[in-house]
């Protein structure tokens, strides 16, 4: 595994995309210590990463505030031209890139090829949507008066993201900000550095000018700080966990930011017996098991009708074991590292919590011969609904299977829970279909479906699982402000 990982990154057809600087005002700043980038799967030091200091970040907010002021001014299209060539050299540059997430974040290559192109289509996406901001008129009920509604760009943005979709979350953001008309400054997650870097180094050689887009690594809560007490940065965006957005939700009030927040999630998959059984399996492996179950989208509670619940445990187990454990970087691996040690601590404790508690270990287990970092996919059967797993984001290849007897049940059960990001339905009744979709209490509700997410769609939480919306038009309104203005006095 170790003589895999070992050359990968030298090994680039542009090694230059491997960058150690933060990307300041259009150029590459050095810090004044280094940090380690870690590959997952091994343990080894991949990279040195330059880290900023406060007073950096706060240049980096002035030059933002500069930039935004002629980059607003742009044409739609005009940003939009920008946009699309940045989305296409990640295509271009597909390869490297999905080495590079690979490498620090330990996901299958596979689905590291498949984040590029997620990536580059928020990019071309938000570079149409960009020209479509149209405002209303209102008919007024003054004489002699118009009234209207324009957007516009609210000014310098922020983001903080996560690790465990090191680019797409980035472009996400970017993509609705800068096609709007905003500037942004990205803080990535300190485990996935060189992914950020990596697609500034694009950006700017798409033509981004200075000070529209910035990416600054060094201490996490110091530059969160900086970024959230700093007047001049009017929005403020974060992907990850409910804790932490808590946190940085109480900061950003001081200052009255514009804030939208991706946070946890405890995904339901509801299995109905008169649904195809097959479909409902391959579904379920789907949004377990993808980005090695470190995704708030993956399922956490599968509840089976019980009439079905002994097959589904069998056939389900029988697809799971398919699944290969390895470096991500062995094209043939399905599941990889957990990114973070304690992610696999945290799905060993739910594990053993669940165990001594009654649930009963169908497939897998709390260790993995590859080490600490990795967990292998794991399936409990007979889960309650007191034990941790069935409370608790577990961000890991750990299945919880738990019986249910009627609608009515588990739609309780489904939504008693503080998160409310994403929830799964399976069955062959649409009527059944359109009741749970209308009574689950989630931001998105994906019926006969492992997949649902991209660029058109508005991504987002109700409840502890976020604040505002990602992706789709909506997605844009949250770098945006609305502007009424009567005009009076018409008459000649």
């Amino acid at each position: 595994m170790k003589e895999l990982a070992r050359n990968a990154l030298a090994s680039l057809s542009r090694a230059d995309l491997v960058e150690h600087r933060s990307y300041v005002n259009g150029s590459w700043e050095t810090g004044h210590a280094k940090m380690g980038v870690i590959d997952p799967a091994t343990g080894d030091v991949i990279a040195q990463i330059d880290m900023l200091s406060g007073y950096t970040a706060d240049a980096a907010v002035d030059a933002a505030q500069d930039a935004f002021e002629d980059w607003r001014e742009l044409p739609p299209a005009a940003r939009g031209a920008i946009l699309r060539r940045w989305a296409a050299l990640l295509r271009s540059n597909s390869e490297d890139l999905s080495v590079i997430i690979t490498s620090e974040q330990g996901k299958p290559i596979k689905e590291s090829r498949s984040e590029v192109e997620y990536a580059a289509n928020f990019l071309d996406w938000f570079a149409a949507e960009g020209e479509r901001t149209y405002g209303e008129t209102i008919p007024s009920h003054l004489a002699a008066s118009r009234l209207s509604v324009t957007w516009q760009a609210i000014g310098v943005t922020a983001a903080v993201t996560p690790w465990n979709f090191p680019i797409a979350m980035i472009t996400r953001k970017a993509g609705a900000a800068l096609a709007a008309g905003c500037t942004m400054i990205v803080k990535p997650a300190p485990e996935t550095p060189l992914s950020a870097l990596a697609i500034a180094k694009l950006a700017d050689e798409a033509g981004m000018p200075a000070g529209v887009f910035q990416v600054i690594n060094g201490d996490a809560v110091d530059l969160s700080m900086r970024l959230l007490e700093a007047p001049k940065v009017r929005s403020f965006s974060f992907t990850g966990s409910t804790e932490v957005g808590r946190i940085l939700l109480r900061h950003s009030a001081e200052t009255v930011k514009k804030v939208s927040m991706e946070l946890g999630g405890h995904a339901p998959f509801i299995v109905f017996d008169d649904a195809s059984l097959d479909a409902a399996i391959n579904g379920c492996v789907g949004a377990k098991f993808a980005t090695s179950g470190q995704d708030c989208l993956a399922a956490n509670r599968i509840y089976v009708q019980r009439s079905i619940y002994a097959k589904f445990v069998e056939r389900f187990s029988d697809a799971v074991k398919e699944l290969k454990v390895g470096h991500g970087l062995d094209p043939s691996s399905d599941i990889g590292p957990m990114t973070r040690r304690s992610v696999s601590a945290k799905c060993r404790d739910q594990i053993g919590q669940a165990v001594s508690a009654g649930a009963r270990v169908v497939l897998g287990g709390r260790y993995s011969s590859l080490g600490d970092q990795f967990v292998p996919p794991t399936i409990l059967a007979d889960v309650a609904d007191d034990m941790d797993i069935a409370n608790e984001e577990t961000f890991g290849p750990v299945a919880a299977i738990l019986p249910f007897d009627t609608e009515a049940e588990v739609l309780l059960r489904a939504n008693n829970s503080e998160y409310g990001l994403a929830a799964y339905v399976y069955t062959s009744s649409l009527n059944r279909a359109m009741r749970m979709s209308d009574h689950l209490e989630y931001g998105m509700v994906a019926v006969n479906t492992p997949k649902f997410t991209g660029a058109p769609i508005p991504f987002g939480g109700w409840k502890q699982s976020g604040l505002g919306r990602e992706g789709s038009r909506y997605g844009m309104a949250d770098y945006m402000e609305q502007k009424y203005t009567c005009f009076g006095n018409l008459k000649d």
